[in-house]
């Protein structure tokens, strides 16, 4: 998981912080630590995707998804130890919701990380938030951060046709994307409704239970060799238990926008994790695409805070 959702909705409060009268800054020196934080947590996160892709050949695509996702939900569950009582309907209704979204957003990613390399999948998924970021600020300059965006989509494409890249492969990138966007959705709605991270564990322990008839359909007892719990326990622990653990800490001391900037980051460190773990040379193409959709997400968070800082300050 990739909490781009705790950044955008802590954006507005942020600025308002920082345009008050008297308010202060934080010194760059002070922040050096939690911005270690991020990146760690990013590392973590890509890292783990190509362990994911390394145990995908025991267990399967949709296995990997299913022991991520039961792990993840058991430490949560533990640690968290969210409350069942007092909350209405609507309440569940957004937590079931927010597992859908979670399940089908790991569920396409993996998909998609089966078949073409860890950058490019990367790469193509952070098009959710980008466009959800460009289509909420409503601001003309937000076209330049869509045409960058595109141009390194037509660039990964190969000229348009993904001739370079499996379409199949590409189609689920794209597809995680937008469940990453609906994620974002229900992130936010789930954290108005429930105490600190008990949300999140319920909504993962909703996406455990969808993703675990995939996983046994697709892989049976193989998800149960004592090795391939043990890859799929480090799957979850370096993908989505300790990322959230340390971008929950890093949150704590360092304003959400520049969160938000560091997570724009996540492809460049993708294709990183893609060569030093899996092998995965990326071409200039490659590269030039991947620069260009991490500059529009930068630039389309960087617009966001604008947005927000002018609302803060009345103008």
């Amino acid at each position: 998981m990739n909490d781009l959702d705790v950044a955008e909705a802590g954006i507005a409060a942020d600025a308002a912080v920082s345009a008050a009268p008297g308010s202060t800054r934080t010194p760059l020196g002070n922040r050096l630590g939690p911005v270690a934080l991020v990146v760690a947590g990013g590392i973590s996160v890509q890292f783990g995707a190509a362990v994911a892709v390394l145990l995908m050949p025991r267990a399967g695509a949709a296995g990997v998804v299913t022991l991520r996702l039961v792990f993840a939900a058991l430490v949560l569950l533990v640690v968290c130890r969210p409350r069942l009582r007092g909350y209405s309907r609507a309440d569940w209704g957004t937590i079931v919701a927010f597992g859908v979204a979670m399940a089908a957003m790991n569920g396409l990613f993996y998909q998609a990380v089966d078949r073409i390399p860890l950058g490019p999948a990367v790469t193509l998924e952070v098009l959710g938030p980008l466009a959800l970021s460009v289509i909420v600020s409503r601001r003309l300059v937000n076209l330049l951060w869509a045409g960058l965006a595109l141009g390194g989509v037509f660039l990964l494409s190969g000229g348009g046709g993904f001739g370079r890249l499996d379409p199949a492969g590409a189609a689920f990138a794209v597809g995680a994307g937008a469940m990453w966007a609906a994620y974002i959705v229900f992130s936010a709605r789930t954290g108005r409704r429930f105490p600190q991270a008990d949300g999140l564990a319920l909504a993962m322990a909703v996406a455990a239970v969808l993703s675990l008839p995939l996983g046994v359909a697709e892989s049976g007892e193989k998800l149960l060799v004592p090795s391939t719990l043990a890859l799929g326990a480090a799957v979850a622990l370096l993908s989505s238990v300790l990322p959230y653990t340390l971008e929950l800490l890093a949150l704590r001391r360092l304003p959400a926008p520049t969160f938000a900037v560091l997570m724009s980051l996540e492809p460049a460190i993708a294709a990183l994790a893609g060569f030093l773990v899996l092998h995965q040379g990326l071409s200039t193409l490659d590269v030039l695409a991947i620069v260009l959709v991490v500059a529009a997400s930068m630039g389309a968070v960087r617009t966001q805070v604008a947005k927000a800082a002018s609302g803060a300050s009345g103008k």
